[in-house]
């Protein structure tokens, strides 16, 4: 069959079964047997309009056509690639993806023009019940599977339509994943596993799509299974594998611009809420200074991430965002709250080679002549060894006192200068 002519019939069998579908009472069943319904009947419609096709085209037919009725269209096969963990849409012929770390551009036209595209961003918020248009040219959503989602048309995006897809994990990271794929050394593990445990509050730094997230998954892995815990998220994506959680998911104005909740009500929300720690997707504006009196006020085994190109720069931004509060304090005494409330950070970056490591982590030491000191205890060295060099500065923190004070004493031997090698003595409440 010509390539035209299969173009008209998929097109045409598009448009009978979205009129002989009812897409109420496909919302209402599992997506497999939502997707199996449109295939019985698309098989149902080309077997009475006589259409014989070859097995290989019919399957392809089938499949793509589905696809655009109960899934996102063209780009729906590549949300089913594992390797694939972001999808980036740039307009209608400018499609990438990030496999493996790194990016790759789609070759293939996937889109029929900027009204594909727009379709696509209809279907992803409209049962959501956002709107993208030009009074709200911008949107933020979830998918069903948690994989987070953003949309931005024109007039603001001179490439039009644009969208972007990071995919959710369904199988959590382990701290044996984090250490086969090089990320972290042993002992860095061993010392943030004690930091958890201990209930010393961590922060986990970074640039976008540096691990943040992922790393933040992993050390709650090392958090008692007794303990009450209230994740807080602009667009949730922590899964934490505890019996005891309780997910808050901040929430956009509607239509008429009312309903909005913040990250910042929800801090204030989830204090009322007796947990035992709190845990934060992201620190972003004036629910920093909430977090920090929660840290400085018994609530402590906090933990949270934080866009920042080092620890350093991770201070600073605290610092800022607390400002940016509803309440006047000076900038002394907020500089005061960062340096008291923040024990650990540990920074991360993505190499050249698409590879997430982290990169530093260093304790937080009190102030000294009115800046924070900051002390770092490991370091990735990218430029020892074939894949770089973990190591620890020989740096003991008095941390480690306040640790072994609570029953988790870390050994010398974590701290001793060299290479970040040996056998890890590290065990999560799942015995991992």
């Amino acid at each position: 069959m010509r390539a035209d002519a299969l173009v008209e019939v998929r097109r045409g069998l598009h448009e009978r079964l979205l009129r002989r579908v009812d897409a109420r009472a496909l919302e209402e069943v599992s997506r497999t047997e939502r997707r199996l319904r449109v295939r019985e009947e698309a098989l149902a419609i080309l077997r009475e309009e006589r259409h014989i096709l070859p097995r290989g085209v019919l399957t392809n037919v089938i499949n793509e056509v589905s696809d655009a009725v109960v899934g996102l269209g063209p780009i729906e096969f590549l949300l089913k690639d594992p390797d694939v963990t972001e999808v980036m849409v740039n307009g209608p012929d400018d499609v990438y993806v990030e496999r493996k770390g790194r990016l790759e551009k789609v070759t293939d036209g996937l889109f029929e023009g900027e009204e594909a595209v727009l379709h696509v961003i209809e279907r992803i918020v409209a049962p959501l019940g956002l709107r993208v248009d030009e009074s709200s040219p911008w949107v933020d959503a979830r998918l069903s599977d948690g994989s987070r989602v953003h949309a931005i048309i024109p007039p603001l995006s001179l490439c039009g339509p644009t969208l972007n897809i990071r995919k959710f994990s369904p199988v959590p990271f382990t701290p044996d994943d984090l250490l086969a794929g090089k990320t972290l050394g042993r002992r860095m593990l061993e010392f943030l596993a004690a930091c958890v445990r201990g209930r010393a509050n961590v922060v986990v730094s970074g640039g976008t799509s540096s691990g943040k997230t992922t790393l933040l998954g992993v050390l709650s892995t090392f958090v008692p299974d007794e303990e009450r815990l209230v994740t807080i998220e602009d667009a949730a994506e922590l899964r934490l594998g505890k019996p005891h959680v309780v997910s808050l998911e901040a929430r956009p104005a509607n239509v008429e611009g009312k309903g909005e909740v913040t990250v910042r009500d929800l801090v204030r929300n989830a204090l009322r809420m007796r947990p035992d720690r709190i845990i934060v997707g992201e620190v972003r504006g004036g629910e920093a200074l909430d977090m920090l009196q929660a840290m400085n006020t018994g609530h402590d085994g906090s933990l949270s991430t934080a866009h920042a190109n080092s620890p350093r720069h991770l201070l600073w931004r605290l610092e800022t965002m607390a400002m940016m509060s509803d309440v006047g304090l000076p900038v002394g005494h907020v500089r005061a709250q960062v340096a008291s409330a923040i024990d650990v950070i540990a920074h991360m970056a993505r190499l050249p080679s698409g590879r997430r490591v982290v990169l530093e982590v260093a304790t937080v030491d009190g102030i000294h002549d009115g800046e924070p000191v900051l002390s770092p205890l490991f370091r990735f060295r990218p430029r020892l060894g074939t894949h770089g060099l973990f190591e620890s500065t020989g740096i003991v923190p008095d941390l480690a006192l306040e640790l072994a004070d609570v029953g988790e004493e870390v050994s010398a031997d974590v701290f001793a200068l060299g290479p970040d090698e040996g056998r890890l003595g590290v065990e999560t409440s799942e015995g991992v």
